[in-house]
């Protein structure tokens, strides 16, 4: 059997809080991403999209399949997967299990009289709700290196928090620089996920369900934002980053979304469903760490027997949770509708990887309507590998 690393995201990959610099200017020396050191915020200067950059939506569509650097932590496997969720919005979220999430979703919008391009960024982990809202400032090209845009914090600019990314075929690169929200200036490196477009099948039906692209505003920020709703620091007078915080261990994306001032919270994004997956353990899977996975394809045969051999089932993979040894329950959010298999693996050596005597579920296909709650219940976590 091929040992698939443990895949698991600590609190510093949905907080955006800490890093290292490491990588930089990953679409090579231009006038579009320079690197000279900002220290606190910057002008924000939003990107005409009428003139150039409006196809980052339609290029960010896909199964990503690639390695993540976060900080100094390398995940030599990682998957995001993006789909249209509207004409003029694409959504991708990685569901990390009981530690919690982290999406990113790129949508058109007007801001600062421009039409232009942003980006939500955001998750809720451990009880903490945040999300940080990004503008596009920039865009490059080089017939070496691909095309480029840098998205940049809609309040505190590119001397709080910036992404950048690098297109060139179906290759991506994407980093993520980070400052506590202005706390720890200039910025450092957190992220660096550079992926191979896996396929593109399952954003086309979603692109021909939605009529995506269209250059209309998906959420409307001609206003701006509402001031007093922003995240502002211990000890700063006034928000230095476009973020919204809530913090209660005892509530849920829904109760705490609203409480932030968030301006649009899960409640607000068409399309996307829920999937309660209720967990019956059997004896041996008590007290076991479990893997829960959605993918394309089935990731056991019929006997409940491990395909991981084929690199086509496990790069299937679309997501892929852990959840904790006393959970029995877990409901992803923000899931795109469409078709999935979902198997559940339990843990039984404890060594946070899927190797020999762990225990599996059959693969069992599950249809995800759209703008829908749904439930499944897996209970026959019983064959072993």
């Amino acid at each position: 059997m091929k040992f698939i690393k443990y895949l698991f995201f600590s609190a510093c990959l949905l907080s955006l809080w800490s890093c290292d610099e490491q990588v930089r200017n990953i679409a090579g020396p231009s006038t579009s991403n320079s690197t000279e050191e900002t220290v606190g915020p910057t002008p924000v200067n939003p990107w005409n999209i009428n003139t150039d950059g409006f196809d980052l939506l339609e290029k960010m569509q896909g199964h990503w399949i690639g390695s993540n650097r976060v900080i100094a932590t390398d995940y030599e496997w990682f998957s995001f997967d993006y789909r249209p969720i509207s004409a003029s919005h694409v959504h991708g979220i990685f569901e990390g299990g009981t530690s919690g999430n982290l999406l990113t979703s790129f949508f058109v919008t007007d801001f600062k009289n421009t039409r232009t391009i942003m980006a939500r960024n955001g998750g809720l982990l451990n009880g903490i709700y945040r999300t940080s809202y990004f503008v596009l400032d920039s865009v490059g090209t080089s017939s070496a290196q691909g095309k480029f845009y840098r998205l940049v914090d809609a309040i505190g600019g590119r001397g709080v928090m910036s992404m950048e990314l690098r297109f060139k075929g179906d290759s991506l690169y994407f980093n993520a620089y980070t400052s506590r929200l202005g706390l720890s200036v200039p910025p450092n490196r957190h992220m660096t996920f550079k992926a191979i477009k896996q396929n593109l099948d399952l954003a086309q039906v979603a692109a021909n369900a939605v009529g995506f692209p269209q250059n209309v505003p998906a959420w409307d920020f001609s206003n701006g934002f509402v001031s007093e709703n922003l995240y502002v620091n211990q000890g700063k007078k006034e928000a230095e980053s476009a973020s919204f915080l809530f913090e209660d261990a005892n509530s849920d994306v829904f109760t705490l979304a609203p409480l932030s001032g968030d301006p649009f919270t899960i409640s607000n994004h068409p399309r996307l469903a829920n999937l309660q997956v209720n967990i019956a353990r059997s004896t041996n899977a008590q007290g076991k760490s479990l893997f829960v996975y959605l993918s394309k394809l089935p990731l056991t045969d019929a006997n409940g027997f491990l395909q991981f051999q084929t690199a086509d089932a496990f790069n299937s993979v679309l997501k892929f949770p852990v959840i904790v040894e006393n959970q029995n329950e877990f409901l992803f959010t923000y899931l795109h509708p469409g078709n999935y298999y979902l198997t559940v693996i339990a843990d039984v050596n404890n060594d946070q990887t899927i190797s020999q005597g762990d225990l599996t579920s059959i693969s069992q296909l599950i249809t995800v309507s759209p703008e829908n709650t749904q439930q499944v219940t897996v209970n026959d976590i019983i064959y072993q590998n």
